[in-house]
């Protein structure tokens, strides 16, 4: 295949917007091919002139076109976008996975930022942020009537200086403030541990340049000091994606050769593709080694694997977890994934600007498309032993407007009503605990990887044979969860 598409994501000073989408890069803008509508083109050249001579003030013209451009474009869907020269220059330095910022992957909802996950080890994941925590002013700026490019902007300095942001934290019911200090940020994308003798653990927390590499290297240190593994846990929670042919890499390093990953299927003849675990389909000018896959011990095709994900695995992540549990190779546990099955495709419209236009949708080896639906897992686990209490209020790409897939007849009335009370459950539970969180400091939640991760021990007890604590109020899953075996 003599192109190869990647998922990436626009950064401005640290701070992802949306998702991770599935992208590739155009050398070239694809000339237009439909008439254009005469009248309606009148009728834009009308409104252009009543601006320009009636506005109560001058306005600039490359502004109002602009304007009209990334109003058109972001029209479509949520994630296709228009890039003005200082956003696409951000969006092209993004890609390598460092940068200067807060640390955050963002998207917008109701005018407001909400966090998709804050990068690991970065300043906002030390001061407590969180996934879905709605950020509500910036310094002294409400983010109300904001565009997220001028957000971005208003997030952006020069390191060691210090930005104030208001945070709404829904499943507390409270608004708290935290000062972060901007900083370089270099994203470690891969992390691994022997949790415990013969069970070992590694996180992908995006799927950069360098993460195939690093995800080589740990694993062949972890046969190193554990030859005779009996489990491994791929932990994909809270990972927003990345790049594509990553995602194809790190499937192709657990299944056998040949066999699919995902297709891709758009109007566009290149947008019908089909991505194997063949070489070809993950190789990269990057890897200047040769097939980094070729260290791996032979034994990594077999060993028992449990995959974690969360309403925060997207994208990229969720084409790993999707190739995985379609040909059985793994058990799938934590919560139904984000549901980001969309491809976008970046073309300049000339040396300074671009638009991200959403050109196909992606499937799962059985032909699923996971777009606004996520990856189901096989066993479903609540965050803790508790429970997961405000589950219900946890935003995927279905809850985003104008998101593609939206069919009405998707939820039954029945569903719908569920999902309806569970909402309202949720809420009613946030305003009967607000009093007791006025005005508390945030509360970190247990670090991925330690001993009190709760999904964590029960993927370890899934691969031993132990009882696994599933989700409460699932009783199908909860009675079938010690009965799933894990792919050999």
């Amino acid at each position: 295949m003599g192109r190869t598409i990647q998922a990436a994501t626009w950064v401005g000073a640290g701070i992802l917007t949306g998702a991770l989408a599935t992208i590739s890069v155009q050398t070239v803008a694809r000339s237009t091919v439909s008439p254009l509508p005469l009248q309606e083109l009148q009728q834009f050249a009308a409104v252009y002139g009543l601006i320009k001579s009636d506005y109560v003030e001058p306005v600039d013209d490359k502004k109002l076109i602009s304007d009209a451009i990334s109003g058109m474009v972001s029209g479509l869907d949520p994630h296709s976008q228009y890039f003005d020269e200082e956003s696409f220059k951000e969006f092209r330095e993004g890609t390598s996975g460092r940068f200067v910022g807060v640390g955050i992957e963002i998207t917008q909802e109701d005018g407001l930022i909400r966090i998709v996950s804050p990068i690991e080890g970065s300043p906002a994941d030390r001061a407590g942020l969180k996934t879905n925590d709605l950020i509500t002013q910036i310094d002294s700026t409400p983010v109300k009537g904001l565009t997220l490019t001028d957000a971005v902007k208003r997030m952006r300095g020069e390191p060691d200086t210090h930005v104030k942001l208001t945070i709404f934290r829904r499943d507390e019911d409270r608004t708290f403030t935290v000062d972060i200090k901007r900083e370089e940020i270099k994203t470690q994308s891969v992390k691994a541990a022997i949790v415990e003798p013969g069970y070992a653990w590694i996180r992908l927390s995006q799927f950069q340049d360098r993460t195939v590499e690093d995800f080589v290297a740990k694993m062949v240190d972890i046969y190193t000091k554990e030859p005779q593994l009996k489990g491994l846990v791929l932990d994909l929670r809270n990972d927003p994606g990345g790049l594509m042919d990553a995602a194809v890499a790190i499937s192709a390093a657990f299944l056998p050769r040949d066999v699919v990953v995902v297709t891709t299927d758009g109007q566009l003849p290149e947008s019908k593709a089909v991505f194997t675990t063949n070489p070809q389909h993950y190789m990269s000018r990057r890897f200047l080694g040769g097939d980094p896959l070729q260290r791996l011990p032979e034994a990594i095709k077999t060993v028992p694997l449990v995959v974690l994900v969360n309403e925060g695995s997207a994208s990229a992540s969720e084409i790993v977890a999707g190739a995985l549990q379609d040909h059985d190779r793994a058990i799938i546990m934590g919560r139904q994934t984000f549901g980001k099955g969309s491809v976008q495709t970046v073309r300049p419209l000339g040396p300074d600007t671009g638009i991200k236009l959403t050109t196909a949708l992606y499937y799962t080896p059985s032909g699923r498309s996971i777009q606004a639906k996520g990856i189901e897992p096989d066993v479903l686990l609540d965050d803790t032993p508790e429970g997961s209490p405000y589950a219900a209020l946890r935003m995927r790409e279905a809850d985003l407007l104008q998101h593609l897939g939206d069919d009405p007849a998707q939820d039954t009335p029945e569903q719908a009503a569920r999902r309806e009370r569970a909402r309202e459950q949720a809420l009613e539970r946030l305003q009967n605990e607000a009093k007791a969180h006025d005005d508390k400091a945030p509360q970190r939640p247990p670090q991925f990887g330690s001993p009190e991760d709760f999904q964590l021990q029960q993927a370890l007890n899934q691969l031993k044979g132990q009882p696994v604590q599933a989700a409460k109020g699932d009783e199908t899953l909860a009675a079938d969860a010690a009965a799933i075996p894990v792919a050999p």
